[in-house]
């Protein structure tokens, strides 16, 4: 069972324009659930109009909060002082600016949002259809994540695809999307690749291994899968020597996968024929944190 951390939330002392009396209001809590991060070409992330223009072009998308849309309100400093005219006026860039969107029921947050500041981007481990490195590229990135309330199912099948299916509309509706990155692997996709994958899997084809988890190479000449924790709560671990020919050991690795995918993970031993029609046996190891995959 996950445990679940209560996140500080960061409260503003602000004055009602039409009211003249002063309130406190919460601000977005601190934490985040791991999501992605949508990477745009400098200068090209969307603002909040471009947002409303992309909510309204789907028709299961909807903006549930928009913290700016509230009742106007001025900032107001510790001695009681007015700071500008109102909230709107005062967006720029030491803000981080942000939106609620919720697609089918489910609420996700969006962070970063132009003119404000820009979510800080995450340390990549792995690319996928990417010939530059990031820095190279000079990306601005928003952070696209499951709703706090979503907090004790934030990483389950439904909530990932949704917000995986709503990634990919950004990347329809933006041509100045570059990329995306997948935080729980920290891997790095192409714009191209990840709608191709997304869409397909999204569709009923496999799961995209090559992108939401990766593979390495052990110390100990074995593969592993890196990130497949997160969906199943298991890494898989193909074993010498069948993990000679890397080649071989990603394609059985990226077909392993989409079968523990869909059956959420190994609790006893298995026998599977490997593509070249070997009998190949997957069992748990011990503490139950790897599928240990070798030949019968």
């Amino acid at each position: 069972m996950r445990n679940h951390v209560r996140f500080p939330r960061v409260q503003i002392r602000v004055r009602l324009t039409d009211q003249g009396e002063s309130r406190t209001i919460t601000n977005k809590p601190i934490g985040r659930a791991k999501g992605l991060h949508l990477l745009f070409a400098t200068g090209k992330r969307p603002n909040r109009a471009a947002i409303r223009e992309f909510v309204s072009a789907h028709r299961t998308l909807s903006l549930s909060h928009d913290p700016f849309d509230d009742t106007p309100v001025q900032l107001v400093s510790s001695n009681g002082e007015p700071i500008g005219d109102g909230v709107g006026a005062q967006v720029g860039v030491d803000d981080q600016l942000w939106v609620e969107l919720l697609l089918d029921g489910l609420a996700f947050d969006l962070f970063g949002m132009a003119p404000g500041l820009a979510s800080k981007n995450p340390e990549i481990g792995y690319r996928f259809d990417l010939d530059q490195s990031l820095g190279s590229m000079r990306l601005e990135g928003m952070h696209l994540v499951p709703g706090q309330h979503l907090a004790g199912g934030a990483s389950s099948m439904p909530v990932m695809r949704a917000l995986l299916s709503l990634a990919r509309d950004f990347i329809h509706h933006f041509d100045a999307l570059e990329a995306v990155v997948w935080e729980p692997v920290g891997s790095a996709i192409g714009r191209r690749y990840f709608e191709s994958v997304i869409t397909a899997w999204l569709d009923g084809g496999a799961f995209p291994a090559l992108g939401l988890t990766a593979f390495r190479e052990t110390h100990d000449g074995a593969l592993e899968s890196v990130g497949l924790d997160f969906w199943i709560g298991q890494e898989l671990r193909i074993e010498p020597p069948l993990s000679t020919d890397r080649v071989e050991a990603t394609r059985l690795g990226v077909r392993l996968i989409n079968q523990l995918i869909i059956i959420g993970g190994l609790e006893e031993s298995e026998r599977v024929i490997a593509p070249d029609g070997n009998p190949l046996v997957m069992r748990p190891s011990r503490n139950r944190r790897y599928v240990r995959v070798a030949r019968e």
